[in-house]
């Protein structure tokens, strides 16, 4: 037999709905934001009673969620493991990021990510966005004082776009398992692109490293006799 776990009736609850609470968002090292589904969603999950009903939100109401949630004054943040595998999830999801204007170190880890182009964080120096689903560097956050970098395990074909990061203090930055790791001269290419760069991949710049990919690898041709 099925039985329901006592939080059941809360899985689909922010922390900032939870009442009776005064924890504000900065004081959370890994808080969930995304919304629950709407009444049609619930419907044809078979769970319209798993949530009591829920009352009218007031505008003064709304305004002291907001407050509540504080992430202006976020500095560091860990929202990894949203579970954003609905659409419903990922527009709440974005509205809270675009409110991250002080977050300096931040991880997105495994969040089903495609699209972050329109989301800036101006003062973050470290960004874990491993295990999601960019293809580009087009895609990601603008991010214009970041240091060290980790898109581990999305699915970034080329590097092309990576020269966007050129005028960033980037330090490190992590690529592997992308399908642009196994491009032919893969370290000099990144390192032509960011000469600012001291890592790739956890390995310190080599003197291999700093020679320009030679010309000559771009006009190869084959000859059969």
């Amino acid at each position: 037999a099925f039985f329901k776990l006592p939080s059941d009736s809360f899985k689909y609850l922010s922390w900032c709905d939870i009442e009776e609470h005064d924890v504000r968002g900065n004081q959370l090292h890994c808080p969930r934001v995304r919304e629950g589904p709407s009444k049609e969603e619930l419907f044809f999950r078979g769970e319209e009673f798993t949530l009591k009903k829920r009352k009218q939100v007031t505008d003064t109401e709304r305004w002291q969620k907001k407050l509540q949630e504080n992430w202006e004054n976020c500095a560091e943040l860990n929202l990894s493991f949203q579970d954003l595998g609905d659409l419903y999830q990922v527009e709440n999801f974005k509205r809270i990021l675009q409110r991250l204007i002080r977050v300096e170190k931040l991880w997105l880890v495994d969040n089903s990510l495609t699209d972050l182009s329109a989301i800036r964080f101006p003062r973050c120096r470290e960004l874990n966005v491993n295990k999601n689903h960019f293809t580009s560097f087009k895609q990601l956050p603008k991010i214009p004082q970041i240091q060290h970098l980790s898109l581990a395990e999305n699915n970034i074909l080329t590097l092309s776009g990576i020269s966007d990061l050129r005028h960033t203090p980037l330090q490190s930055l992590i690529l592997k398992r992308n399908p642009c790791e196994f491009q032919e001269r893969y370290r000099q290419l990144v390192f032509s692109s960011l000469p600012n760069l001291k890592m790739l991949d956890g390995i310190p710049k080599l003197p291999e490293d700093c020679s320009p990919p030679d010309i000559r690898f771009f006009f190869k041709m084959c000859t059969i006799l």
